[in-house]
């Protein structure tokens, strides 16, 4: 059986019991949360997130780029979200890789260099403060007042804001 036949019977087993509110894509807390792909971050669990209370935004490192700016151009503007809480975590994969050197790796096995950002960092705060800015002096967010940052510890459940 591959993984996506697991998660195909897991949602046939478990795919209506999931409570919350289904009958608007407009978030019932106004919010949108920005973070990590990360298999050890559980959005839902973390926050007690029930179905329609959040958008959910995820990539690798959970950081503000051209998609998620559009994104959450997309959730404040038309789908009524006033917040942003961004979440990115200890132990990321980020950590791990440098922007040349990814790209270079990249650039070796296919003949192409990425156009993108890896966005790769060495300091999860100072990363989380980057992507608060980010989104707060972007023009196409109209609500930036209420932005704010954490670091999720993948040990020990912990949030602390990034200031």
């Amino acid at each position: 059986m591959t993984a996506i036949d697991e998660l195909l019977r897991r949602n046939a087993e478990f795919g209506n019991a999931v409570p919350g509110d289904r009958s608007t894509p407009q978030p019932s807390l106004h919010v949108a949360i920005l973070t990590c792909m990360d298999a050890r971050i559980r959005v839902f669990e973390i926050f007690g997130l029930l179905q329609g209370e959040s958008h959910v935004l995820r990539n690798a490192g959970g950081v503000v780029t051209d998609d998620m700016v559009r994104s959450l151009a997309l959730s404040q503007r038309k789908l009524g979200t006033r917040e942003v809480l961004i979440v990115q975590h200890t132990s990321c994969g980020l950590n791990m890789v440098t922007e040349d050197g990814f790209k270079d790796e990249l650039e070796e096995a296919t003949g192409l260099r990425p156009t993108w950002a890896v966005e790769a960092f060495r300091d999860v705060n100072d990363s989380v403060r980057q992507s608060v800015e980010r989104v707060r002096r972007s023009p196409y967010v109209p609500h930036t007042d209420l932005v704010r940052g954490f670091v999720y510890d993948v040990h020990t459940g912990k949030l602390t804001e990034a200031t």
